[in-house]
């Protein structure tokens, strides 16, 4: 296992902190790491067409490309109290989004399909326009008046009072309401051909790189700062305190349950196409 592996993962403080220890070579027997960043957005479109050995991407794509990839126990992004927000530029009601253009970070997002289950419910109207966008272009075009209301994810939580904006609804909040489990938002997945063995080999560098980080969060924290975008520091240790938790370190019985009615509810409504029995399934 001397060959780097090819791996694209966001620049995200919980995706560097998570990978820090692996990626700079502190995993005891892990194989090397040819690390390349990329929004999630991208990462979906690359794991669509087979590019790299890992990705982190969006549960959301899984459904497209469970065929060729691996769904890894650990190292992804699920919680509680953390699902993608509705911001808008005035205070309102879910009603009021009815027939108006929205931006989305992609349509093969979790955030989307999150957001497509919510307004089933809640906007009986219907939303009008889905505009994608880059996520960090998201909170200023509603800011400016060019979309009506955005979807928004990451550390935006954190940030979109500075814009002047307002919450409008909180998709994780619906969903925790709704099914009990917590909110799945992103993925690490590696190629089947790689072989069980492998595949078993990086289900477990990533558990170790994971501890590695909480045993010793200063020593990411050069690595997680490098690649937040001129971040505020505290933001990043509060994004971190979020999307990192149990469930990066092993998915569990709740966490698969997560996925799994994520994915069967969008199913049934038509927005992906349904899994397998054994699709969720390791090695």
């Amino acid at each position: 296992m001397t060959e780097p592996l090819k791996i694209a993962y966001s620049p995200c403080p919980n995706d560097t902190f998570v990978f820090d220890a692996w990626a700079h070579g502190r995993v005891p027997g892990a194989p090397p790491l040819d690390v390349t960043f990329a929004d999630i957005d991208i990462t979906n479109g690359m794991a669509e067409r087979g590019e790299f050995d890992v990705l982190k991407v969006s549960y959301a794509v899984l459904p497209w490309v469970l065929e060729q990839y691996a769904l890894l126990p650990c190292g992804g992004a699920l919680g509680r109290g953390c699902g993608p927000l509705v911001l808008t530029r005035e205070p309102g009601r879910t009603a009021d989004l009815a027939g108006r253009t929205v931006a989305v970070p992609s349509e093969r997002s979790t955030a989307y399909l999150l957001f497509r289950l919510w307004a089933a419910a809640e906007v009986p109207d219907g939303v009008g326009q889905i505009q994608v966008l880059p996520f960090h272009e998201i909170m200023p075009a509603v800011r400016d008046g060019k979309v009506d209301a955005g979807l928004v994810i990451h550390e935006a939580r954190f940030t979109y009072q500075n814009y002047g904006l307002h919450r409008l609804a909180d998709m994780g909040e619906h969903w925790e309401l709704t099914t009990g489990l917590p909110i799945p938002l992103g993925a690490i997945i590696a190629k089947r051909s790689l072989g069980a063995e492998r595949l078993a080999a990086l289900a477990d560098a990533a558990r170790t790189s994971v501890r590695m980080a909480w045993d010793d969060p200063e020593a990411s924290r050069p690595y997680v700062l490098e690649h937040a975008q001129e971040m505020d520091p505290a933001v990043a240790d509060q994004h971190i305190g979020l999307y990192v938790n149990e469930f990066t370190a092993e998915l569990g019985e709740d966490g698969y349950a997560a996925v799994r009615g994520l994915l069967t509810r969008a199913a049934a409504e038509g927005l992906v196409p349904p899994l397998g029995p054994d699709a969720l399934k390791f090695v």
